[in-house]
């Protein structure tokens, strides 16, 4: 292990943090806030994306850095990725998708959490710094982003896009419709208009739900989906 806690590498598209496996999460988060701080100046207003590596981070621990980060610089994280050396075409791709659909004119953020009752919609894709609790709804017509955990209704491509996507640090929807494709958490079956998942982990990890054979397929996400679905 480095002999410093916190070691920060990048590329023109994305961030990679080495960080000590030892140090108390609180000690750790305070001096990945001392990092970025210094960095400010060189990742001014940057939009990229974020892989850590050295330490197995849980879902909260991963939302406070990236929490940490928004409110103490510029940098806007869009997705959090497993680390890869050969990721940066993939994440070239989604950068220029990114860039297109989140222009000053169309970009969607919100930060907080969805309770019930609520809804938000996006022209373009959203991305939320945050929960969407049960009875609260998230549409948009292009990808849907959500930082937290998504107990709620997520509909992505609105307009019929069926290659969208819904993507959640934890994934328990009441609801998620792609397109005109419809997943319901009742439906337990893998057949029919249910969500249909891979083997089920413990441990909640970032997960992506995508159409696939005329279903809402929902599964863990690795660089190798995303080479799939860019």
């Amino acid at each position: 292990m480095n002999s410093q806690p916190v070691v920060l590498k990048s590329s023109k598209n994305g961030i990679h943090l080495i960080l000590d496996d030892k140090l108390p999460f609180d000690e750790l988060l305070d001096e990945i806030k001392k990092k970025f701080i210094d960095s400010e100046k060189f990742f001014k207003d940057a939009r990229i994306a974020i892989s850590f590596e050295g330490r197995e981070l849980n879902q909260q621990e991963q939302f406070e850095i990236i929490e940490m980060i928004r409110q103490y610089t510029t940098i806007t994280i869009i997705c959090i990725l497993d680390y890869d050396e050969l990721m940066d075409e993939v994440i070239q791709r989604r950068m220029n998708v990114y860039e297109e659909e989140h222009s000053p004119q169309t970009g969607h953020f919100y930060k907080g959490t969805l309770r019930s009752g609520q809804q938000i919609e996006s022209e373009t894709s959203m991305v939320i710094l945050g929960d969407v609790n049960p009875g609260a709804k998230v549409v948009a017509k292009g990808n849907i982003v959500i930082l937290g955990a998504l107990k709620g209704i997520a509909y992505a491509g609105a307009d019929g896009d069926a290659s969208c996507f819904v993507a959640a640090l934890e994934m328990d929807p009441v609801q998620i419709k792609i397109g005109d494709h419809i997943g319901r958490a009742a439906d337990k079956k893998e057949t029919g208009r249910g969500l249909r998942r891979k083997p089920k982990v413990e441990t909640p990890v970032p997960q992506i739900a995508t159409v696939y054979e005329q279903q809402i397929l929902i599964e863990p996400i690795s660089s190798g989906l995303f080479k799939n679905i860019l």
